[in-house]
């Protein structure tokens, strides 16, 4: 544990796959008595969020996506000279002993400040495909955090880590009959959850929708997260084999995401990097339909990968037609699903967040010395 608390700034906002590690690791950073301060955009999921975070601290910073569109072009210049002054803000009146960014548009601004200043700079990229804002930043950064395998041509190697992504605490696996209680399911009944991630995907929500009559036929209850602004929270229920009620639950935004998975016997969801360490932490196998307009394609990356490790299979958005026999054929076979359980356990061994927060140690050690040395010769 540090001497003394230090102050970091994390910048995370945007979606949940960049504002959920950043919350893993502010967790870790208070657990050593460190403080943290996560920047996060003005976007409702990040609110929503970090409503359920009392205990830390956030504060939002002005930024917005880039486009080429003139408009958005515009927007993104605008908001990113706003989003750098509220940086410098910040980098003067907390002195940092670091910076996290975790992607995204709210990270340039914040890492540019800190830059100019001498803070110590990391980014983590959690895709398998690198965004853009990790590209063009990692020259600033004398830390680039890349999922296992992944290389970034044109940086030193020396500054490369390999890290999977912090996932938070409260994410870990519950017994079926709680985690189905906490969500209103049948625990006796199989379960399919629909995730399209934090902001939810309409594609998903249709496809749960016109499918949600046939899987009740088979005795399958139905967990859809829709994504917020997407339709209201609902319960609904079709006749099962035997004319008795099937539920399936329909919710804009899941707070309870390890129940939520922990009751899953399969998923169908995109592929954010975020959703996949979820996945294997609490071991729940997924059908994978990646997003196709993603920046970079890094949800096909990202999925081909997962499928590839054993954790599930990919289908893309193209062929929806065939995703509910695909489902209907994996939630017919255990045996198959048992075996995907157990790439996904495999896949959790690595301890991202401690390894992250040692690291972090040794990449602030000497701005610290030498703070420390000037203040004794004053």
């Amino acid at each position: 544990m540090p001497a003394h608390p230090r102050t970091y700034l994390l910048s995370c906002g945007g979606t949940g796959g960049h504002l959920s590690p950043g919350i893993a690791l502010a967790e870790g950073l208070a657990a050593r008595g460190d403080r943290a301060v996560l920047l996060i955009s003005e976007k409702q999921v990040d609110a929503r969020l970090a409503a359920k975070y009392p205990a830390l601290r956030f504060a939002p910073i002005p930024g917005s996506p880039f486009g080429a569109h003139p408009a958005v072009l515009t927007r993104f210049l605008f908001t990113q000279s706003k989003g750098f002054t509220a940086g410098l803000r910040l980098v003067r009146s907390l002195r940092p002993a670091g910076i996290i960014g975790f992607g995204g548009f709210t990270t340039a601004s914040v890492i540019l400040a800190g830059a100019l200043h001498g803070v110590p700079v990391a980014l983590h990229e959690a895709n398998r495909m690198p965004g853009k804002a990790v590209r063009h930043l990692a020259r600033l950064a004398r830390r680039v955090y890349l999922p296992p395998g992944i290389t970034l041509p044109g940086v030193a190697t020396a500054k490369v880590r390999s890290a999977s992504l912090p996932v938070r605490a409260e994410i870990r696996p519950l017994p079926r009959t709680e985690a189905a209680a906490r969500l209103g399911l049948d625990p006796a009944k199989k379960i399919l959850v629909v995730f399209g991630g934090s902001q939810g995907a309409t594609p998903l929500n249709t496809w749960a929708r016109s499918a949600a009559g046939e899987f009740a036929a088979r005795d399958v209850q139905l967990a859809c997260v829709t994504g917020l602004g997407k339709g209201d929270a609902e319960l609904t229920t079709a006749a099962g084999p035997h004319g008795e009620p099937v539920r399936a639950i329909w919710i804009p935004f899941c707070d309870d995401v390890a129940a939520l998975l922990s009751a899953a016997d399969l998923v169908v969801a995109r592929a954010g990097a975020g959703s996949l360490a979820e996945f294997a932490r609490i071991g729940s196998p997924a059908i994978l339909v990646p997003y196709p307009q993603a920046a970079d394609d890094h949800q096909r990356a990202n999925a081909t990968w997962f499928a590839a490790q054993g954790g599930g299979v990919v289908l893309e958005q193209a062929a929806l037609a065939e995703l509910t026999p695909l489902t209907a054929s994996l939630l017919a076979d255990p045996a198959r699903l048992s075996a995907h359980r157990a790439a996904l356990a495999r896949l959790d061994i690595a301890p991202a967040l401690d390894f992250i927060l040692e690291d972090l140690d040794t990449l602030v050690a000497p701005r610290l010395r030498a703070a420390s040395r000037a203040t004794v010769a004053a």
